[in-house]
């Protein structure tokens, strides 16, 4: 059969799904003409197609500048971090819910733990700000009531990462984990019985039933995950740098931010920026091939 003819077939189904594909190639694919001006000089009085070619001089400069190997190191360090701790945790709370009895106890868990999604980044750093100020913080005034002093958290380099790694656990966790409590779903009961039949323990079960029952799912958000590894929050590690923790806190996104809006170099910031995506995608394609061939799961 014919592509035009399965459209025929299928119209109601490629009429629901063409607002998502419009929306991907108006904002997505049509700006992608832009990036061209990562191989330009880029002057806005010339427009794109005027401005001078000049190959790969920005992605040398900045290959050969003092801040790669400090954005490299922070980026890659931040966004495995993120990755070692923020991907598993999901995964432990859904089955932890899972095995809940109690429906309500089960509702109010859920509450809980999806609520964090819904606040905005910038007030999850002003309660940051609040919680670990140096002088009236609830962290440091807990910690004064043992003797300890007050420590500032936020201005302190090596603290920066992890800070931001568990108020992101905190925010996601919830949110996450509803895919797994999905997959879950649908894993067959009568292994189960069966396998309380046989003596097995709720802990055995878990371990030979629904990991194996969820491990589809967990290898197919594995692969997005790592193949986003250097796309770390931006606005989140905007709000909560500042001159002191610049020295971990500073990584490729923010460098774009402060090229590409703050000092007008349009040109350097749009090959930055693809210099990060394109490490993105090799990850993606790798990972993806690698979970192929070893796993059977992958995304095509």
């Amino acid at each position: 059969m014919t592509l035009g003819r399965r459209i025929l077939r299928n119209w109601q189904l490629y009429l629901l799904i063409s607002p998502v594909v419009l929306y991907y190639i108006v904002f997505h694919y049509v700006p992608m003409y832009g990036l061209q001006i990562a191989f330009k000089d880029f002057v806005a009085n010339k427009g794109i197609w005027g401005s001078a070619w000049v190959g790969l001089d920005h992605f040398q400069r900045f290959f050969n500048s003092y801040f790669f190997q400090r954005l490299i190191t922070n980026t890659i360090g931040l966004g495995l971090y993120t990755l070692a701790l923020g991907f598993p945790i999901p995964i432990i709370l859904a089955l932890l819910m899972n095995e809940v009895q109690s429906q309500k106890f089960k509702k109010f868990v859920q509450t809980v733990t999806y609520a964090p999604h819904f606040l905005s980044t910038v007030v999850v750093v002003g309660m940051m700000m609040m919680f670990l100020n140096p002088r009236y913080g609830l962290v440091n005034t807990f910690l004064g009531m043992f003797g300890v002093k007050p420590v500032n958290f936020l201005a302190d380099p090596s603290w920066f990462k992890t800070l931001y790694v568990l108020s992101d656990v905190w925010q996601t966790m919830g949110w996450s984990s509803i895919i797994y409590l999905a997959a879950l779903a649908g894993v067959d009961n009568q292994l189960h019985e069966a396998a309380r039949v046989d003596g097995a323990t709720r802990l055995q079960r878990i371990w030979h039933i629904n990991l194996p029952g969820i491990r589809p799912t967990i290898v197919i958000l594995l692969i997005l995950n790592l193949g986003s590894v250097m796309s770390i929050g931006f606005e989140k590690v905007l709000l909560m740098q500042n001159t002191l923790n610049m020295q971990s806190s500073d990584i490729i996104d923010t460098y774009v931010y402060r090229s590409g809006i703050l000092d007008a170099d349009y040109s350097f910031s749009a090959a930055v920026g693809l210099f990060s995506t394109v490490i993105n995608f090799i990850l993606l394609i790798s990972v993806n091939w690698i979970s192929k061939r070893f796993s059977g799961s992958s995304l095509w």
